[in-house]
C-alpha cells in the first residue's frame, strides 16, 4: 500500500479528540462551553424577595466558582479549574471581552501546538491561575474569597501568542495601536502594581499573573504538557483488521516467487514507517515539536501524494 492510500489521507479521525478536528475547533468549543455556562448562571440566579437578582449567586455558580475556604477546608479542588468557565452576571461585558480576546489569539496558538496540546494548555493555565490566587489569598487574606472568570487562562494564551508574534498590532482599550508584546508587558505591570497595592479594585490580579507566568515559562522552557500524559488508545486502529498481503502472478508461466516478511523494504515503505511516527508526534505535540528531518519527511510525503493526485 502506497503512502497516498494510507488512512491519514482519507481524513479519518478517531478517539476522544475527534470532535476537535479542524483549525480552531478547541478554541471554538471552549468558547461555546463558557457561553452555555454563562446562560445557566443567569438562569439559576437567586433573587431577593422575587424582585432583584443577587450578583453571582445561585446553586450552579456557587458550586463551581473559586472559593478558597471550600478548596482548603472541604477539598473541593475542582473549583481550581471550573471557575474559569464562569463569569460575572452583573454585566455581559466581562464574558464578552474575555471571549473576544481568546477568539482573536486562541485559534492561532491552537494551530501552532495542535488541538490536544492547546486544550491541555488552557486547562493547566486555568489551574495555575487558581493556584496563584489561592497562594496570594493565603499570604494576603484580603485577596481571598471568591473568584470567577477566564482571565487567567486567557492571559496565558495571550502571553504565548505574544511570544510567537511579538510585533502583531493590537489596540489598547480598542483605540491605541501597539505591539502585542507591549500590551502584555503593560497588563502584567498593571497587575503587579495591583497586587502590591492589595488589589482593592476587586480584580483577581494574582490569577492573571499566575496565567502569565505559566505562559512565559511554557514558551521559554519549551514545555509540552502531553509529554507527561499517557497517550489515549485509538480503538478504531486496534479493532481495524489489516488487509491480507496479496501476491499477484504475472502472465508468464514462470514459477511464482515466494514473498517473505524479512525482505528488504522499499523506499516507499520506509517513508511510510517514518511518516507514521512523524504524524503521531504531530497529533500529540503539534507541528512545532518536529525536528528539521521530520519536517522533511512530512514534506516528501506531501509531494508524493500531490504527484499521485495529478
Amino acid at each position: 500500500m502506497g503512502i497516498y492510500d494510507r488512512d491519514y489521507y482519507r481524513r479519518e479521525r478517531s478517539g476522544i479528540f475527534s470532535i476537535f478536528e479542524g483549525t480552531g475547533q478547541v478554541c471554538t468549543t471552549l468558547i461555546a462551553v463558557t457561553v452555555i455556562a454563562f446562560v445557566i448562571q443567569v438562569a439559576t440566579r437567586s433573587s431577593l424577595n422575587g424582585l432583584f437578582f443577587l450578583p453571582n449567586s445561585g446553586p450552579f455558580t456557587e458550586s463551581l466558582d473559586f472559593e478558597s475556604g471550600a478548596i482548603l477546608h472541604h477539598g473541593q479542588i475542582w473549583r481550581l479549574i471550573t471557575y474559569a468557565f464562569l463569569h460575572s452576571t452583573d454585566s455581559i461585558w466581562h464574558i464578552v471581552f474575555n471571549m473576544l480576546i481568546f477568539w482573536m489569539v486562541g485559534r492561532e496558538v491552537e494551530s501552532i501546538y495542535g488541538p490536544r496540546e492547546f486544550l491541555a494548555y488552557y486547562l493547566i493555565a486555568a489551574l495555575c491561575g487558581g493556584l496563584a490566587q489561592l497562594l496570594a489569598g493565603w499570604a494576603m487574606p484580603q485577596l481571598g474569597g471568591r473568584m470567577l472568570g477566564a482571565s487567567g487562562a486567557v492571559t496565558a494564551v495571550l502571553v504565548l501568542f505574544a511570544m510567537h508574534y511579538p510585533t502583531r498590532i493590537f489596540y489598547f482599550m480598542l483605540v491605541i495601536p501597539m505591539p502585542v508584546i507591549a500590551l502584555v508587558v503593560l497588563n502584567v505591570a498593571i497587575d503587579v502594581m495591583g497586587l502590591v497595592g492589595g488589589a482593592r479594585g476587586g480584580v483577581a490580579v494574582a490569577c492573571h499573573l499566575g496565567g502569565a507566568l505559566f505562559g512565559f515559562l511554557y514558551y521559554k522552557l519549551d514545555w509540552r504538557i502531553l509529554r507527561f500524559w499517557p497517550s489515549m488508545p485509538d480503538w478504531k486502529k486496534v479493532t481495524r483488521r489489516q488487509p491480507r498481503l496479496k501476491v499477484y502472478r504475472g502472465e508468464s508461466r514462470e514459477q511464482p516467487v515466494g514473498v517473505h516478511a524479512g525482505g528488504r523494504s522499499s523506499p516507499d515503505s520506509e517513508l511510510e514507517a517514518e511518516l507514521d511516527t512523524v504524524l503521531e508526534k504531530v497529533s500529540r505535540f503539534g507541528k512545532s515539536s518536529l525536528t528539521e528531518r521530520e519536517q522533511q519527511v512530512l514534506l516528501r510525503a506531501s509531494e508524493i501524494y500531490r504527484n499521485k493526485r495529478k
